[in-house]
């Protein structure tokens, strides 16, 4: 059935990952990567489709809840694995690699995908975005998840307390969510297939395809994060930049494929949507998991994740780039020029250390590449700051309807 060709792809995709690993096999470590990359790939496509179909017999609010978790799985495994080794090794460079596959997914989220979103429904139908009404809540949340962020690099730390205070965030945007009316899913392929089963039979489907393809991450989360690593060291390239670009595309690249199929069908509010909930996950409960899992690992919440200037000036440009997005959708709308603005100061940062420091001693201070990123953190907030006049009184109307719902 073409239908499923999809999902026998996907499956494919992971077994060489999976053979790896249960027969003990090591090949060398680009070859690890790519294995390992290929295997936690195409299980997210399974647990997009197992996700899709789940929202069919399990409650709202638990959907809500358990399918956000489940979705963003690739990419908590590759983190919590990095956090998990930094306990274990205070001395190494663990905590660093946590730090930059986290800034790196949520950055990438924010300057290439809703980007992306934006600029297909602009090419076809000459529009903007347009939210639906619901989402002020998602929005809001994720500026309150901001604001806090923000104290992170402020406050020099990343300690439990910061992560009990972004889950908790997390916790009261699924209380508040869970109370949409429901709606029932539209599923397309594969899930349409497998949704179309009789219950019982559709129901053990969709639990083995999470069970399956969650096997198959956390077998191949440690080989695929090691052999980045190794990879970098092998070929000279920066192990930091490798965690921090190339690792999250292999998790984030089903959510954003999905996204795109739907901004090419003209749903550009599911598309932009469904992305602001994945940077919403990410941003409170990937990071909020963070201090948790170190401290278990190294066995005290007393002394926070290891991390330097260069960690905490990651996360504050993120956060600055969350705060520039955030001001954007404040009238539940993304245009063209938006997105524009959003790739190009990402395109900047993501740019700005690789080029020559002969070119930075052309201007005034001779900045190096470094020190050039790190004004960006200042060209998000400047930005932010000067579209406040016009842009304030949608942020102040965030709240309304979240009072509304909680009442």
């Amino acid at each position: 059935m073409k239908k499923l060709l999809p999902l026998y792809i996907a499956v494919a995709a992971t077994l060489p990952g999976l053979f790896c690993f249960l027969l003990s096999v090591h090949p060398s470590p680009p070859a690890t990567a790519a294995i390992a990359g290929a295997a936690i790939l195409g299980a997210s496509f399974l647990l997009l489709w197992a996700c899709d179909v789940a929202q069919n017999d399990i409650p709202q609010a638990l959907a809500l809840a358990v399918v956000a978790l489940i979705a963003v799985l690739p990419e908590y495994a590759v983190d919590m694995y990095f956090t998990w080794m930094a306990g274990k090794n205070p001395d190494s460079d663990y905590a660093h690699f946590a730090i930059a596959n986290m800034t790196g997914a949520n950055r990438l989220l924010i300057g290439v995908a809703w980007s992306l979103v934006a600029f297909l429904i602009w090419w076809r139908t000459r529009k903007p975005v347009i939210l639906e009404g619901e989402r002020r809540t998602d929005v809001l949340f994720l500026g309150l998840a901001t604001a806090y962020a923000i104290t992170i690099p402020l406050s020099g730390s990343l300690t439990w307390v910061d992560g009990a205070v972004l889950i908790g965030l997390y916790v009261v945007y699924i209380a508040i969510v869970a109370r949409r009316e429901c709606e029932e899913p539209e599923l397309e392929g594969v899930a349409c297939v497998i949704g179309a089963l009789p219950k019982g039979l559709r129901r053990l489907s969709t639990l083995a395809l999470f069970l399956f393809a969650a096997g198959v991450i956390v077998a191949n989360a440690e080989a695929f994060s090691e052999g980045l690593v190794a990879t970098g060291r092998i070929f000279g390239v920066n192990e930091f930049l490798l965690v921090q670009w190339l690792a999250p595309i292999a998790s984030e690249a089903p959510e954003v494929i999905v996204a795109v199929m739907f901004a090419l069908r003209g749903m550009g509010g599911l598309a932009l949507g469904s992305l602001i909930s994945s940077k919403l996950n990410q941003w409170t409960l990937l990071v909020g998991m963070i201090p948790g899992v170190y401290g278990v690992s190294s066995g005290s919440f007393a002394v926070p994740i290891p991390l330097d200037g260069v960690q905490m000036h990651e996360i504050m440009l993120t956060a600055a780039q969350s705060l520039l997005a955030v001001g954007l959708l404040a009238g539940l709308r993304l245009d063209i020029r938006g997105a524009l603005l959003l790739f190009g100061l990402f395109l900047g940062q993501f740019l700005a250390p690789a080029v020559p420091e002969a070119f930075w001693n052309l201007f005034p201070g001779h900045l190096d590449g470094n020190e050039v990123h790190f004004l960006f953190t200042f060209l998000y907030i400047g930005v932010f700051a000067l579209m406040l006049p016009r842009t304030g009184r949608h942020l102040l109307a965030l709240v309304r309807p979240a009072r509304h719902s909680a009442s």
